[in-house]
Protein backbone atom coordinates (compact mmCIF):
# COMPACT_ATOMS: atom_id res chain seq x y z
CA UNK A 1 0.00 0.00 0.00
CA UNK A 2 1.15 3.52 -0.80
CA UNK A 3 -0.06 6.33 1.46
CA UNK A 4 -0.03 10.00 0.44
CA UNK A 5 0.25 11.73 3.80
CA UNK A 6 -0.45 15.41 4.46
CA UNK A 7 2.07 17.06 6.77
CA UNK A 8 1.90 20.33 8.77
CA UNK A 9 2.33 23.57 6.83
CA UNK A 10 4.00 25.30 9.78
CA UNK A 11 2.96 24.27 13.25
CA UNK A 12 4.16 20.70 13.88
CA UNK A 13 1.08 20.00 16.00
CA UNK A 14 -1.11 20.23 12.90
CA UNK A 15 -0.77 16.55 12.04
CA UNK A 16 -3.51 13.97 12.45
CA UNK A 17 -3.33 10.94 14.72
CA UNK A 18 -3.95 8.76 11.68
CA UNK A 19 -1.00 10.34 9.86
CA UNK A 20 1.26 9.57 12.82
CA UNK A 21 -0.01 5.98 12.92
CA UNK A 22 0.73 5.53 9.21
CA UNK A 23 4.19 7.10 9.40
CA UNK A 24 5.01 4.81 12.32
CA UNK A 25 3.73 1.70 10.55
CA UNK A 26 5.16 1.94 7.02
CA UNK A 27 8.42 0.39 5.88
CA UNK A 28 9.66 3.41 3.92
CA UNK A 29 8.92 7.13 3.84
CA UNK A 30 9.45 8.95 0.53
CA UNK A 31 10.31 12.61 1.24
CA UNK A 32 10.54 15.69 -0.95
CA UNK A 33 13.53 16.78 1.15
CA UNK A 34 14.79 14.24 3.69
CA UNK A 35 16.53 16.94 5.75
CA UNK A 36 13.37 18.97 6.07
CA UNK A 37 11.20 15.94 6.81
CA UNK A 38 13.52 14.85 9.62
CA UNK A 39 12.41 17.90 11.64
CA UNK A 40 8.88 16.49 11.73
CA UNK A 41 9.87 12.84 12.07
CA UNK A 42 12.38 13.49 14.87
CA UNK A 43 9.82 15.62 16.69
CA UNK A 44 7.53 12.60 16.87
CA UNK A 45 10.37 10.11 17.31
CA UNK A 46 9.61 8.31 14.04
CA UNK A 47 12.56 6.25 12.82
CA UNK A 48 12.08 4.87 9.33
CA UNK A 49 14.06 4.36 6.16
CA UNK A 50 13.86 7.56 4.09
CA UNK A 51 14.17 7.89 0.33
CA UNK A 52 14.19 11.06 -1.77
CA UNK A 53 11.18 11.76 -3.96
CA UNK A 54 11.25 15.24 -5.50
CA UNK A 55 10.53 16.94 -8.84
CA UNK A 56 14.08 16.38 -10.10
CA UNK A 57 13.99 12.59 -9.70
CA UNK A 58 10.24 12.00 -9.84
CA UNK A 59 10.21 9.51 -12.71
CA UNK A 60 13.05 7.32 -11.44
CA UNK A 61 11.88 7.49 -7.82
CA UNK A 62 8.35 6.58 -8.87
CA UNK A 63 9.69 3.42 -10.50
CA UNK A 64 11.57 2.60 -7.30
CA UNK A 65 8.44 3.07 -5.19
CA UNK A 66 6.45 0.88 -7.59
CA UNK A 67 9.10 -1.83 -7.19
CA UNK A 68 8.94 -1.60 -3.38
CA UNK A 69 5.14 -1.78 -3.43
CA UNK A 70 5.24 -4.89 -5.63
CA UNK A 71 7.58 -6.46 -3.07
CA UNK A 72 4.86 -5.97 -0.46
CA UNK A 73 6.35 -2.92 1.24
CA UNK A 74 4.18 -0.15 2.65
CA UNK A 75 5.32 3.34 1.64
CA UNK A 76 4.30 6.79 2.86
CA UNK A 77 4.81 9.73 0.51
CA UNK A 78 5.14 13.17 2.11
CA UNK A 79 6.07 16.63 0.84
CA UNK A 80 7.89 19.37 2.74
CA UNK A 81 4.56 20.80 3.87
CA UNK A 82 0.91 20.16 3.14
CA UNK A 83 -0.53 17.69 0.66
CA UNK A 84 1.65 15.78 -1.80
CA UNK A 85 0.82 16.49 -5.49
CA UNK A 86 -0.61 19.97 -4.75
CA UNK A 87 2.15 22.08 -6.34
CA UNK A 88 4.45 19.27 -5.13
CA UNK A 89 5.61 15.93 -6.54
CA UNK A 90 3.20 13.00 -6.49
CA UNK A 91 1.12 13.10 -9.66
CA UNK A 92 3.57 11.01 -11.70
CA UNK A 93 3.60 8.34 -9.00
CA UNK A 94 -0.20 8.20 -8.79
CA UNK A 95 -0.45 7.70 -12.54
CA UNK A 96 2.02 4.82 -12.34
CA UNK A 97 0.20 3.28 -9.38
CA UNK A 98 -3.00 3.31 -11.41
CA UNK A 99 -1.24 1.77 -14.42
CA UNK A 100 0.22 -0.99 -12.24
CA UNK A 101 -3.05 -1.49 -10.31
CA UNK A 102 -1.32 -0.88 -6.99
CA UNK A 103 -3.48 0.14 -4.05
CA UNK A 104 -3.00 3.64 -2.67
CA UNK A 105 -4.86 6.11 -0.47
CA UNK A 106 -4.66 9.60 1.02
CA UNK A 107 -4.24 10.62 4.65
CA UNK A 108 -5.73 14.15 4.61
CA UNK A 109 -4.57 17.08 6.67
CA UNK A 110 -3.31 20.66 6.53
CA UNK A 111 -3.73 22.72 3.35
CA UNK A 112 -2.17 26.14 2.76
CA UNK A 113 -4.58 27.00 -0.06
CA UNK A 114 -7.75 26.23 1.91
CA UNK A 115 -6.44 27.89 5.06
CA UNK A 116 -5.60 31.05 3.09
CA UNK A 117 -9.01 31.05 1.44
CA UNK A 118 -10.67 31.00 4.85
CA UNK A 119 -8.36 33.71 6.24
CA UNK A 120 -8.98 35.95 3.21
CA UNK A 121 -12.68 36.22 3.97
CA UNK A 122 -13.44 35.96 0.24
CA UNK A 123 -16.20 33.92 -1.34
CA UNK A 124 -15.45 30.23 -0.77
CA UNK A 125 -18.59 28.91 -2.50
CA UNK A 126 -16.52 28.24 -5.59
CA UNK A 127 -12.80 28.72 -6.04
CA UNK A 128 -10.08 27.92 -8.57
CA UNK A 129 -6.63 26.79 -7.45
CA UNK A 130 -4.00 28.02 -9.93
CA UNK A 131 -0.83 27.37 -7.91
CA UNK A 132 2.51 28.86 -8.94
CA UNK A 133 2.68 30.98 -12.07
CA UNK A 134 5.06 29.72 -14.73
CA UNK A 135 8.39 31.51 -15.01
CA UNK A 136 7.96 31.90 -18.78
CA UNK A 137 5.85 34.93 -19.65
CA UNK A 138 4.00 33.23 -22.52
CA UNK A 139 2.97 30.28 -20.36
CA UNK A 140 1.92 32.43 -17.40
CA UNK A 141 -0.25 34.51 -19.72
CA UNK A 142 -1.99 31.32 -20.83
CA UNK A 143 -2.46 30.28 -17.18
CA UNK A 144 -4.15 33.54 -16.28
CA UNK A 145 -6.12 33.76 -19.52
CA UNK A 146 -7.78 30.47 -18.62
CA UNK A 147 -9.17 31.89 -15.37
CA UNK A 148 -9.42 35.67 -15.85
CA UNK A 149 -13.16 35.55 -16.60
CA UNK A 150 -14.01 32.98 -13.93
CA UNK A 151 -16.41 34.15 -11.23
CA UNK A 152 -14.78 31.87 -8.70
CA UNK A 153 -12.18 33.13 -6.21
CA UNK A 154 -8.63 32.52 -7.49
CA UNK A 155 -5.82 31.05 -5.39
CA UNK A 156 -2.14 31.43 -6.30
CA UNK A 157 1.10 30.31 -4.64
CA UNK A 158 3.92 32.87 -4.76
CA UNK A 159 7.53 32.69 -3.63
CA UNK A 160 8.96 35.73 -1.78
CA UNK A 161 11.42 36.26 -4.64
CA UNK A 162 8.61 36.69 -7.19
CA UNK A 163 6.09 38.48 -5.00
CA UNK A 164 6.23 41.98 -6.49
CA UNK A 165 6.65 40.75 -10.06
CA UNK A 166 3.76 38.27 -9.83
CA UNK A 167 1.33 40.69 -8.20
CA UNK A 168 2.10 43.36 -10.80
CA UNK A 169 1.63 40.81 -13.57
CA UNK A 170 -1.73 39.72 -12.17
CA UNK A 171 -2.83 43.34 -11.84
CA UNK A 172 -2.03 43.93 -15.52
CA UNK A 173 -3.87 40.78 -16.61
CA UNK A 174 -6.84 40.73 -14.22
CA UNK A 175 -7.33 44.42 -13.55
CA UNK A 176 -7.58 46.01 -10.13
CA UNK A 177 -9.32 43.45 -7.91
CA UNK A 178 -9.57 42.86 -4.19
CA UNK A 179 -6.82 40.55 -3.03
CA UNK A 180 -5.36 39.03 0.11
CA UNK A 181 -1.83 37.84 0.84
CA UNK A 182 -1.38 35.22 3.54
CA UNK A 183 1.94 33.84 4.76
CA UNK A 184 3.51 32.04 7.70
CA UNK A 185 0.18 30.20 8.08
CA UNK A 186 -0.15 28.50 11.51
CA UNK A 187 3.20 30.00 12.59
CA UNK A 188 3.98 32.66 15.20
CA UNK A 189 4.19 35.49 12.66
CA UNK A 190 1.18 34.56 10.54
CA UNK A 191 0.04 37.55 8.47
CA UNK A 192 -3.11 38.29 6.49
CA UNK A 193 -2.85 41.40 4.30
CA UNK A 194 -5.90 42.74 2.44
CA UNK A 195 -5.20 45.09 -0.47
CA UNK A 196 -6.03 45.76 -4.12
CA UNK A 197 -3.90 44.28 -6.90
CA UNK A 198 -3.02 47.75 -8.18
CA UNK A 199 -1.65 48.84 -4.80
CA UNK A 200 0.63 46.22 -3.26
CA UNK A 201 1.65 47.49 0.19
CA UNK A 202 5.31 47.72 1.17
CA UNK A 203 6.55 44.98 3.48
CA UNK A 204 9.50 42.62 3.88
CA UNK A 205 8.87 39.39 1.90
CA UNK A 206 9.28 36.40 4.19
CA UNK A 207 8.38 32.78 3.43
CA UNK A 208 6.10 31.54 0.68
CA UNK A 209 2.79 33.30 0.14
CA UNK A 210 -0.71 32.34 -0.81
CA UNK A 211 -2.45 35.04 -2.82
CA UNK A 212 -6.24 35.00 -2.92
CA UNK A 213 -7.92 37.16 -5.58
CA UNK A 214 -11.61 37.87 -6.03
CA UNK A 215 -13.28 36.35 -9.07
CA UNK A 216 -14.45 38.23 -12.13
CA UNK A 217 -17.42 40.50 -11.46
CA UNK A 218 -19.58 42.64 -13.74
CA UNK A 219 -17.32 45.59 -12.94
CA UNK A 220 -14.30 43.57 -14.04
CA UNK A 221 -15.39 43.92 -17.64
CA UNK A 222 -15.46 47.72 -17.74
CA UNK A 223 -11.94 48.24 -19.13
CA UNK A 224 -11.64 45.16 -21.32
CA UNK A 225 -10.86 45.02 -25.03
CA UNK A 226 -13.73 44.01 -27.36
CA UNK A 227 -12.55 40.37 -27.42
CA UNK A 228 -12.02 40.29 -23.64
CA UNK A 229 -15.44 41.87 -23.14
CA UNK A 230 -16.98 39.21 -25.40
CA UNK A 231 -15.30 36.36 -23.51
CA UNK A 232 -16.35 37.94 -20.22
CA UNK A 233 -20.02 38.09 -21.25
CA UNK A 234 -19.99 34.51 -22.52
CA UNK A 235 -18.37 33.39 -19.25
CA UNK A 236 -21.27 34.98 -17.36
CA UNK A 237 -23.73 32.76 -19.28
CA UNK A 238 -24.72 34.96 -22.23
CA UNK A 239 -25.04 33.27 -25.62
CA UNK A 240 -22.32 33.99 -28.17
CA UNK A 241 -24.73 35.78 -30.55
CA UNK A 242 -26.16 37.98 -27.80
CA UNK A 243 -22.67 38.75 -26.54
CA UNK A 244 -21.54 39.78 -30.04
CA UNK A 245 -24.55 42.12 -30.35
CA UNK A 246 -23.85 43.71 -26.97
CA UNK A 247 -20.12 44.19 -27.59
CA UNK A 248 -20.75 45.64 -31.06
CA UNK A 249 -23.21 48.12 -29.57
CA UNK A 250 -20.91 49.06 -26.69
CA UNK A 251 -17.87 49.70 -28.92
CA UNK A 252 -19.97 51.08 -31.80
CA UNK A 253 -18.58 48.68 -34.41
CA UNK A 254 -20.32 46.32 -36.88
CA UNK A 255 -21.26 42.89 -35.51
CA UNK A 256 -19.24 41.15 -38.22
CA UNK A 257 -16.08 42.85 -36.91
CA UNK A 258 -16.63 41.33 -33.49
CA UNK A 259 -17.40 37.97 -35.07
CA UNK A 260 -14.08 38.12 -36.96
CA UNK A 261 -12.30 38.57 -33.60
CA UNK A 262 -13.78 35.30 -32.34
CA UNK A 263 -12.52 33.44 -35.42
CA UNK A 264 -9.02 34.93 -35.12
CA UNK A 265 -8.78 33.92 -31.46
CA UNK A 266 -9.68 30.26 -32.11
Amino acid sequence: MVYFVATPIGNLKDITLRALDVLNSVDVIACEDTRNSLKLLNHYDIKKKLIAYHKFNENNSSDGIIKLAKEGKNIAVISDAGMPTISDPGHVLIQKLIENQIEYTVIPGASASLSALLLSGMDSTTFTFVGFLDEQNKKRKLQVNDVKNAKSTLIFYISPYNLKKDVEFLASELGDRNACLVNEITKLYEKTIHFSLAELPEFEPRGEYVLVVEGCTEDSGQNLSPLEELNFLIATGMTKNDAIKQVAKKFNVPKNEIYKLTIQSE
